[in-house]
């Protein structure tokens, strides 16, 4: 198998250094594309490869450093697509990226094993996977692929997450589960350093779990893995501002993105990348 994915093999030190942000920087920033019809905040949704493209290049030029490519909607209550549908959707926007924008670090966000293989095969460089590696199928094709990988953790699916979540110690709970999930990968002999962490805001986790998540991002640095946030206009945002609109809540947003960008977030997914781009900007300009 590793023969047919040997383009993530081959990118590996470039992608790594993608993931760590230095002291002296800002957040990398991964733009969102959802070529979906149902995710939340409609003006993340691209229809076709068209539009998904001009989107991409859009979000680059702004100052994207990743391109996050999702083909099914994991909002709280949505239901599942096929397969063959997510790779439909995912596969010819995936391909034609690579082939305007070799440079370009590309994610896919799939809790799929026959996606992820096919997009690692067409030059993904990363596979953000919701789920957090609960296939062992896919555990292995990253082991056996080198592909950078997002472990993100969510307590059931998105049919039943937010069903009344519980945690007896949110953050040691969320921590654990990811680290014993790195922790196999590195076993296994896939590097660290191409390990990402995601505490899985708003899935499966109520306002109060989100918000002591958010406070501990000291603990989930601590054993040197890459840390991404994705916060980006949810509902947590407006539960604290009472927006009750997706629409309306980028500058809550923002504040959220103030936050992990002075506590060492290494990486933000975000719909809106020009604005992120001109806070970092402002903020780098005033401290200097």
């Amino acid at each position: 198998m590793r023969e047919n994915l040997t383009p993530a093999l081959k990118r590996g030190e470039v992608v790594s250094s993608k993931l760590h942000r230095k002291p002296e920087d800002s957040c990398f920033l991964m733009g969102i594309l959802n070529i979906t019809p149902d995710s939340f905040y409609s003006n993340s949704r691209a229809n076709g490869v068209e539009s998904a493209i001009k989107k991409a290049l859009d979000m680059i030029e702004n100052g994207a450093t990743w391109i996050d490519i999702g083909g099914e909607s994991t909002r709280p209550g949505a239901s599942p697509v096929s397969v063959e549908e997510e790779m439909k959707r995912v596969i010819p926007i995936l391909k034609k990226l690579r082939e305007i924008k070799p440079e370009c670090m590309i994610s896919v966000d799939t809790r799929r094993v026959e996606v992820a293989e096919m997009a690692i095969k067409h030059g993904a460089d990363m596979i953000n996977d919701i789920s957090g590696l609960r296939d062992q199928k896919m555990l292995n094709l990253i082991v056996q692929s080198g592909c950078s990988i997002c472990i993100m953790h969510m307590n059931g699916n998105p049919g039943n997450m937010q069903n009344n979540p519980k945690y007896d110690d949110v953050v040691s709970e969320v921590l654990d589960y990811l680290h014993n999930k790195a922790k196999q990968l590195i076993e296994l002999g896939h590097p660290k350093n191409l390990i990402v962490i995601d505490p899985g805001i708003g899935f499966g986790k109520k306002l109060e779990h989100n918000l002591e998540l958010l406070k501990s991002v000291e603990k989930f640095k601590q054993e040197g893995y890459s840390l991404l946030w994705g916060i980006s206009r949810k509902s947590m945002i407006g539960q604290i501002t009472g927006k009750e609109k997706s629409e309306d809540r980028l500058a809550g947003t923002i504040a959220t993105s103030v936050f992990a960008n002075d506590n060492g977030v290494d990486i933000l997914r975000v719909h809106d990348v020009d604005e992120h781009k001109d806070l970092f900007k402002v903020m780098d300009a005033l401290r200097s």
